[in-house]
């Protein structure tokens, strides 16, 4: 994959993640800047950090869920990492999303 290729598969990605709607906001992830540090490399292989609007955030799971669902859907992804941050579960809520890999 070229500089371009990963270039263009992370806008697709971005594109894909502004239709995960947090239904509390009625706005989308990527407006809430919820994904953070999104990374695209050379294989296809996405990893970003997902911080959820406050630590005891009731939709984390949910809003984590969908996120990875969409960035999966995104043709050309050939795997991902997820990090949580700023969540009191952050570690476990980590460890359960990419025990799903």
């Amino acid at each position: 994959m070229t500089v371009a290729d990963e270039s263009e598969l992370r806008e697709m990605i971005v594109e894909r993640l502004r239709l995960v709607i947090d239904p509390e906001t009625n706005a989308d992830v990527m407006r809430m800047q919820l994904v953070q540090q999104l990374e695209v490399d050379a294989e296809g292989y996405v990893s970003y950090t997902f911080r959820p609007s406050s630590p005891l955030c009731p939709l984390a799971v949910y809003l984590a869920s969908q996120i990875k669902e969409a960035v999966a859907t995104v043709p050309g992804v050939t795997g991902q990492y997820i990090r949580v941050e700023g969540y009191l579960a952050s570690e476990d809520l980590t460890q359960m999303l990419n025990e799903e890999n």
